[in-house]
């Protein structure tokens, strides 16, 4: 590529909370969910994912709300959520709070009601009969004809509309390998120009970072339900990580267990991954990457959210029961060790993962127990597990001497950092 794209400063060690608007509140607004905000920050969040803001079309809308991802306009608010002027004070208040906003971007394809099916019905790819088509099978969605210049230019000025209009501060881009990488190039160039972005692509292609910031781990969530199956064992999710450690220097995998695609169609994380789930989320947090927390997952939810209707969160209480178990993960993801280290793997046994992050003093010890076997023991030799060692979650200190056993329950978890 002739631009060589640089992540935003703020953006290159930090984390993600995806918001489901809808589901987040019983009124499923801008407003209701804004009140969430301190408590976010408080669990460290950095970056707010919210999925599409803009209305839904009507046309062959699926369920009684219809699907985010089948917009009737680029440049609108989605009344379900509220006013324009709704949105731009919830931007404005989580940038008091020092957390950044990033929208949902749907530029492979629009709804069948979309204002430019009427206005530039060349935009769009049709059939030999002059029909508009779409090619993935999904039924309330057409595809757009990126040979055409003129629908580029549309395009990146919808896109350049939130920045101007509600300084947004980036852009999660759905299924970004659907749509050419020359356009996203020209995108970044053009918005990048109103304010330095943030770019994350839902796409594992690794030709996107050329453009984008970050894309998503998806090898590695199906390489760790097969490995929840017995299909495969850990040598073969060190060999997916191999794969990635060879992507570009100045880019990042997402790493997550759920996301509102996974927990709508495939299971909450606790259907997919079961006791193993909260140790993959560690595993999330601890690795080289941008880890993602779906809404709820605090909690923890345990039930899939319906994607074309109303279906709420249920936040039966203040503080989510897991709000301190994320919190304390998103603050050790802020630590050198984690943030800049250097990996050691150590030898894996029995379905336990274990490795070491250091960087300088900081070191960090990750041993997660990805089997459903108890009494898991675990004999670590490393010249840097020398000293005394915090557990992170329980807070007790240890004083490791080199050599050190371990015994783990099924799906556990233990993070040691050097004092």
């Amino acid at each position: 590529m002739a631009v060589h794209f640089k992540t935003v400063n703020w953006a290159v060690h930090t984390n993600i909370y995806e918001v489901n608007i809808r589901q987040y509140t019983p009124e499923g607004t801008f407003n209701a969910f804004a009140k969430h905000l301190p408590r976010l920050k408080d669990m460290g969040v950095e970056v707010l994912w919210l999925m599409p803001i803009t209305p839904i079309s009507i046309e062959k809308r699926q369920g009684n709300l219809g699907s985010y991802y089948a917009c009737s306009s680029y440049t609108k608010i989605n009344p379900e959520f509220g006013s324009l002027s709704d949105f731009k004070t919830l931007v404005n208040q989580a940038h008091i709070l020092k957390i950044k906003v990033i929208i949902d971007w749907v530029a492979n394809h629009t709804g069948y009601g979309h204002e430019w099916t009427i206005e530039h019905t060349n935009w769009y790819e049709k059939d030999e009969h002059g029909n508009f088509i779409e090619k993935n099978g999904w039924a309330d969605v057409i595809d757009l004809n990126y040979e055409n210049k003129e629908l580029r230019k549309g395009m990146i000025e919808a896109m350049q509309y939130w920045i101007r209009e509600c300084d947004i501060d980036g852009f999660r881009c759905d299924m970004a390998h659907l749509v050419p990488l020359d356009f996203w190039e020209e995108a970044r160039t053009q918005c990048n120009s109103l304010k330095p972005l943030f770019w994350l692509a839902e796409c594992e292609d690794v030709k996107y970072h050329d453009v984008f910031d970050t894309t998503y781990a998806w090898q590695w969530m199906h390489a760790t339900e097969k490995l929840v199956h017995h299909e495969i064992n850990i040598t073969e999710l060190y060999n997916v990580l191999h794969s990635y450690s060879q992507y570009p220097n100045d880019t990042s995998k997402l790493f997550f267990t759920t996301n509102h695609d996974e927990n709508s169609w495939n299971g909450t994380e606790y259907e997919k991954y079961g006791q193993l789930a909260k140790a993959l989320a560690v595993f999330s947090f601890t690795w080289q990457g941008t880890p993602l927390i779906y809404s709820g997952q605090e909690l923890p939810n345990n039930k899939r959210l319906q994607f074309f209707n109303k279906d709420e969160i249920e936040w039966s209480i203040a503080l989510p029961s897991l709000h301190n178990f994320y919190k304390t993960l998103i603050a050790l993801h802020k630590t050198r060790a984690i943030a800049a280290g250097e990996t050691f793997n150590l030898p894996a046994s029995n379905n336990c993962m274990a490795y070491i992050r250091k960087k300088e003093e900081e070191i960090v010890l990750v041993i997660l127990n990805l089997s459903n076997q108890d009494r898991v023991k675990l004999t670590i030799s490393h010249q840097w597990l020398q000293g005394n060692f915090i557990n992170i979650f329980s807070q007790l200190i240890y004083s490791f001497n080199v050599n050190e056993t371990f015994e783990l329950q099924a799906g556990e978890y233990l993070v040691y950092a050097k004092k």
